[in-house]
């Protein structure tokens, strides 16, 4: 029978396409990952992956079988968080993602609640692109995702948590930085910077100039909500920021002006997601509601959301 350390090369393989990445992805060497998949085409008696100098491919069975492998792990790891959990779901390790233009101010204001309501419960913090993200939550590897809405799949629950107006931010001494608020016709001709293709803000604010008559700046991107700050801070453009991320950063530093847009005013939802077949589904809904009421107190910026 196939072993599930053989199931985790092929599906190792089956991602990086690559022997040796993939051989780095499981911690073992190369020789070790194309022995082990040699034995498990043998046992299955058929061919799972094309060979050759210039690239890995899957054959349509070894794709099959690969996507199967998949999910027979994530059941694997839930049984075993199940049993690692014993009787109290509010304990061990939680691996969280979360999209990098939220990690920075919105864990701080969550994590100490968490942990004085929760002392035994850990977190594991990765961050990552939507995309990404999703990719490991389907895969098992991480466990629940503080995302953007809306998250699409079938076999995902989802619970909204707060929606958060963007705030237009320009430089100190841009022509807009009087204003109490900016008319979107204001923005007609100014150069807009967005995070980089990838992110969901990107796709955002990108609709929100060209509704404006805006700009996007086709050259300069930022690679964190912080670099945007930077730039728009030497006058190269101006961008749209969270009012999370604007509290926390930007009104204790003296580079940027956070101006409000006219109605209605621009903002993004977030919410927890995790999949349906979670052991820990119970666990995950405390872990919202009281990231709900932390915020509920914390943050008056945002709008909290009902559960749904």
């Amino acid at each position: 029978m196939p072993t599930l350390q053989q199931f985790r090369y092929l599906v190792a393989v089956s991602e990086a396409l690559h022997f040796r990445k993939a051989a780095d992805q499981v911690h073992v060497t190369q020789p070790t990952l194309s022995a082990q998949l040699r034995e498990l085409e043998g046992k299955l008696g058929v061919q799972l992956v094309e060979r050759s100098r210039s690239r890995v491919i899957l054959t349509p069975v070894g794709a099959e079988i690969a996507r199967r492998a998949k999910g027979i792990l994530r059941d694997v790891e839930e049984i075993t968080s199940l049993a690692r959990q014993g009787s109290n779901p509010l304990e061990g390790t939680v691996r969280v993602g979360l999209v990098q233009s939220l990690g920075s101010y919105f864990l701080p204001l969550v994590i100490p609640a968490l942990h004085a309501t929760y002392p035994n419960l850990k977190f594991y913090v990765r961050e990552g692109t939507a995309a990404d993200l999703q990719a490991r939550l389907d895969q098992g590897t991480l466990d629940i995702l503080l995302f953007p809405l809306p998250a699409e799949g079938p076999d995902l629950r989802i619970a909204p948590l707060f929606e958060e107006p963007l705030l237009l931010v320009v430089a100190h001494d841009h022509s807009l930085a009087s204003k109490a608020e900016v008319k979107r016709a204001d923005l007609r001709g100014e150069t807009v910077m967005p995070l980089e293709s990838g992110h969901r803000l990107h796709g955002q604010v990108a609709e929100i100039a060209a509704s404006a008559g805006a700009e996007i700046s086709l050259d300069y991107a930022g690679t964190s909500l912080d670099t945007l700050r930077q730039m728009v801070a030497t006058g190269l453009g101006v961008s749209l920021l969270p009012a999370l991320y604007v509290r926390s950063e930007v009104e204790r530093e003296a580079l940027v002006t956070a101006l409000p847009l006219d109605d209605p005013q621009p903002s993004r939802k977030i919410g927890m997601v995790w999949r349906v077949t979670a052991a820990r589904d119970e666990a995950y809904e405390a872990i919202a509601t009281l990231i709900r009421e932390t915020l509920a107190k914390a943050a008056p910026e945002v709008r909290i959301l009902p559960p749904e």
